[in-house]
C-alpha cells in the first residue's frame, strides 16, 4: 500500500504525517508526503523536527511539490484540509475514488475537516497538530479494506 499525505507547503503537516505513519505503521505499506504549492527541497519547519524528536520519531525531509505522478502511485490520498482534497479533485478527477481529507476517511464527513495548520506558530501549537494527526493516524488500520 502507498499513502500520499499532502498539504501546502510540505514541510509542516504533510511530513509530520508521514513520519508518524511510517513510525506507527511501517507494516502497513509506504508513506509519502507533498505539496500542492511547495518549493522542492526545503526542511521540515524546525518545530516539526522538534515535535517529532520529543515523540522519539526521526524525520528526514526534503520538500516536494506534488506531481501527477505521486497521485498515480498512491493507493490513498490523505489532504489536511477540504480545500486541498478540492485542488485535487480538480487537478486528478480520475483519482477522486482514492483522495480524502484524513479527517474524512477516518471519521467519515461530519464536522470540521481540516488539520489545524501549525505554520508559524508555536511549539504548542505544533504540539495540538501532532497530537491531532497521530489519534487520526492510529485510526487509518482499521478502515483500510
Amino acid at each position: 500500500m502507498n499513502i500520499l499525505f499532502v498539504c501546502t507547503g510540505n514541510t509542516c503537516r504533510s511530513p509530520m504525517a508521514k513520519a508518524i505513519f511510517t513510525h506507527l505503521w511501517p507494516e502497513l505499506g509506504k508513506a509519502d508526503s507533498a505539496g500542492i504549492f511547495a518549493a522542492n527541497g526545503q526542511d521540515a519547519s524546525i518545530n516539526t523536527v522538534k515535535v517529532l524528536e520529543e515523540n522519539d520519531i526521526h524525520i528526514k525531509h526534503r520538500s516536494k511539490l506534488l506531481e501527477e505522478e505521486d497521485v498515480n502511485r498512491a493507493t490513498y490520498v490523505f489532504t489536511m484540509t477540504e480545500s486541498h482534497k478540492a485542488v485535487l479533485m480538480d487537478m486528478y478527477p480520475g483519482a477522486a475514488d482514492k483522495i480524502f481529507t484524513l479527517k474524512e476517511f477516518v471519521d467519515g464527513k461530519k464536522g470540521d475537516q481540516d488539520v489545524i495548520d501549525p505554520f508559524g506558530g508555536s511549539l504548542d501549537v505544533y504540539r495540538a497538530t501532532f497530537s491531532e494527526l497521530k489519534h487520526l493516524i492510529e485510526r487509518l488500520p482499521e478502515k483500510f479494506d
